[in-house]
């Protein structure tokens, strides 16, 4: 009798294991049957993903992105695969990977522990710390002075966490308002209607090219954060993964991502080493 309870509670295990086990997604064949890709991409990150001429996508990930999608399509042999473009903010693309909606997202999003729970990252893109654009007569040098000052971070990005989180640990009194647009930032920075804007570095440099008066803009040389940027994909999707990573590696080893940087950051100056290095550790050789 003991023999067969125990062996109805082992098939009732094997079958509640079997119910809850997920199939890993085939992306690959989702896109061959559809000879489409669908690409979440941010429709305001200047320089690395918005809405250029002709509305159409433009940008430092767009560029890489778009080799990617070459390299997908040669996979599944279909080398004009229509590429469907859908905007959306940070929380949004990332929402559109999770749930089938997007098969890959292409802007300058951050990969963190958290969001690994939901969306699988490909190999990093760039490596970006994140800070403050202030006016160039404020009397803000560092975080620690904006006590009673108030700051814009968009809402539902990693610097929307890391500041308030460095608020908190440093016992500064700031106002964190969260805003939905970069533009948005920017304009409320210029006004007077807060103090600082918080966002990564390289992103905040292509917004203040676009203020009314740069120079009335400066960005502080104090970091806030480490923003180490990937293209978000399927979860558990291994075979897709090593396609997006294989275009990769051929950007970065056949010397593509000089051309795409000179494009989009070169007005900056050369990579940092910390991105030449990044670069050179992703080359993935065969």
């Amino acid at each position: 009798m003991k023999s067969l309870v125990i062996g109805l509670f082992v098939a009732a295990g094997l079958v509640t294991g079997g119910a809850l086990a997920q199939p890993a997604p085939n992306t690959l064949g989702k896109i061959k049957a559809a000879k489409t890709i669908n690409v979440a991409f941010s429709g305001d990150s200047l320089p690395f993903s918005f809405v250029g001429p002709n509305n159409e996508p433009a940008g430092y990930s767009i560029d890489i992105c778009k080799r990617a999608i070459a390299q997908i399509g040669r996979a599944v042999g279909e080398p004009n695969l229509k590429v469907n473009w859908l905007v959306g903010s940070v929380s949004e693309r990332l929402q559109m990977v999770a749930s089938g909606k997007a098969d890959l997202e292409c802007a300058n999003t951050t990969q963190t522990i958290a969001r690994l729970a939901n969306v699988d990252f490909s190999n990093l893109i760039f490596v970006d710390g994140g800070g403050f654009l202030v006016k160039s007569d404020s009397p803000i040098n560092r975080l620690s002075d904006m006590s009673a000052k108030k700051i814009a971070v968009l809402k539902g990005t990693t610097t929307e966490t890391r500041l308030n989180d460095s608020l908190k640990r440093r016992l500064v009194n700031a106002t964190v308002i969260p805003i939905a647009e970069a533009n948005e930032g920017l304009a409320m920075l210029e006004s007077g209607s807060v103090d600082a804007y918080a966002g990564d570095k390289i992103k905040l440099v292509g917004l203040a090219a676009q203020a009314k008066e740069p120079a009335k803009l400066a960005l502080l040389a104090e970091d806030l954060s480490f923003e180490p940027y990937g293209l978000a994909i399927p979860r558990n999707d291994s075979a897709y993964r090593l396609e997006v990573n294989k275009a990769l590696t051929q950007i970065y080893m056949g010397g593509e991502i000089e051309p795409i940087f000179a494009a989009w950051l070169g007005k900056l100056g050369r990579p940092s080493s910390l991105l030449a290095a990044m670069y050179l550790l992703y080359s993935i050789p065969d």
